[in-house]
């Protein structure tokens, strides 16, 4: 099985963070990303209702909208033939397209997806034959009952290309070994010598207690978390973001970075210089590391037991997946 269709299987049951609700304020507001070549669309409709849906048209099946956040108005318009949509998904109008036998606009409605709304954050899956949403959150979920996520709103959306595929990059993302050597600013923050990773079932749950002269004035909380297949939670003191890496098709990474703060007009330069900073030093050495992996003519070492756990059960969940 090649790289696009082992991806294509894993992501087509998975669960992906697409958005917060306070991105889509009113009715019309969308946000639209490509999850594993399939473009999606998540909307506030006209009864403040979030939806999810395939982003194409029932006619040709050009996308409604580009990818990226925007707002629609009253309703959905296709750019291709003019046919337009309710915001609740109905056909309303199949512009110019003329007289049909047996044409039917009730069965040409919008393709709805699975939409699951977790403490403001909104995930969407590509098939009712996702996995069971509660039961794959809950070891995160668990963590952060005393987080007012809730009460947090969308700050900014940041974007990194990365040379390398996802399944690097997650490795590098899974395990702390590397903190003390390559994150020299993190590495000041925290207790490397603490770090664990604690590995339940398709998550992987990160503590880095900070040093206790750090306390007052660290970015980080100490907390990261990673959940199968590709999402990253990164607890900063403020606020947190939400970290997607998608594999592309051109065996390249695209990391999205959704924050959202308790405060978002508050001055958070500090997380945004620590978080350029890092994933600038992780790039760096995913994008080195490929260029070993793609020649493939040496095997990699072992793995560190005490630190390389959850890259392990990562191989373990990339392997079943390859049936």
């Amino acid at each position: 099985m090649d790289d696009i269709a082992l991806t294509r299987r894993i992501f087509a049951r998975s669960w992906q963070c697409l958005a917060h609700e306070s991105q889509m304020a009113d009715a019309g507001d969308y946000v639209a990303e490509t999850v594993a070549g399939v473009p999606v669309l998540i909307l506030r409709d006209a009864d403040g209702i979030i939806r999810a849906f395939r982003n194409a048209c029932r006619h040709r099946l050009s996308p409604l909208v580009a990818d990226g956040a925007g707002a629609c108005g009253a309703e959905l318009s296709c750019p291709y033939h003019g046919w337009r949509y309710a915001l609740d998904g109905r056909l309303k109008s199949a512009t110019g397209f003329g007289p049909m036998d047996g044409f039917d606009a009730r069965a040409l409605g919008l393709v709805a997806l699975p939409l699951k709304r977790w403490r403001g954050f909104l995930f969407v899956a590509l098939s009712d034959a996702a996995d069971d949403f509660d039961a794959w959150i809950a070891p995160v979920a668990a963590r952060l009952t005393d987080t007012p996520l809730e009460s947090w709103r969308f700050g900014a959306r940041r974007t990194h290309d990365v040379a390398c595929r996802w399944s690097v990059y997650v490795e590098n993302y899974l395990e702390g070994y590397h903190v003390p050597v390559l994150h020299k600013s993190l590495d000041a923050e925290i207790d490397s010598a603490a770090y664990r990773v604690d590995v339940e079932d398709r998550i992987a749950i990160h503590y880095a207690p900070l040093k206790p002269e750090r306390r007052d004035d660290a970015v980080y909380e100490g907390l990261w978390a990673w959940a199968w297949p590709n999402l990253g939670i990164n607890v900063y003191q403020t606020g947190m973001m939400m970290e997607r890496i998608w594999p592309m098709p051109d065996g390249r990474t695209r990391l999205d970075y959704l924050y959202v703060f308790a405060d978002p007009a508050a001055d958070h330069g500090a997380t945004f210089a620590m978080s350029d900073i890092v994933t600038a030093e992780d790039k760096a050495i995913c994008e080195a590391v490929e260029i070993n992996v793609a020649a493939g003519d040496i095997a990699q070492g072992p793995l560190s037991p005490r630190h390389e756990n959850a890259v392990l059960r990562f191989r373990e969940l990339l392997d079943a997946a390859r049936g």
